[in-house]
C-alpha cells in the first residue's frame, strides 16, 4: 500500500503540530497532496482509468476548499503551506 501508517505520521509531523494532529488544515492539505501525486502517477500509466480520474478531481476539490478556508482564516499559514508543498494558485 502506498500510504502506510508511518507515511501518514511523517506527513502530519512535518506539516501539523505533531504526529497525532490529524485535523489541522496543513496536515490535511499535505495528505491530500501526497494522494494527488500518487494518483497522478497512476493515471500517467493507466490513461483509461476513469474512476481514478474522478477520485483525483474530487481530491483536488477538497484540497482547494481547505486552501480557501486557510486563506480566509490565516493568510500566513496559507502562504507557508503553499510554499512548503510547492503548490500553485
Amino acid at each position: 500500500m502506498y500510504l502506510t501508517k508511518k507515511t501518514k505520521e511523517d506527513l502530519f509531523k512535518k506539516h501539523g503540530k505533531d504526529a497525532k494532529d490529524t485535523g489541522s488544515a496543513e496536515g490535511q492539505i499535505a495528505l491530500f497532496t501526497h494522494r494527488i501525486n500518487h494518483l497522478t502517477e497512476h493515471l500517467k500509466r493507466n490513461k483509461k482509468d476513469y474512476n481514478t480520474e474522478r477520485a483525483l478531481v474530487k481530491l483536488v476539490g477538497k484540497r482547494r476548499s481547505l486552501l480557501d478556508y486557510l486563506t480566509k482564516k490565516d493568510i500566513l499559514r496559507y502562504r507557508a503551506i503553499v510554499k512548503e508543498l510547492g503548490l500553485r494558485k
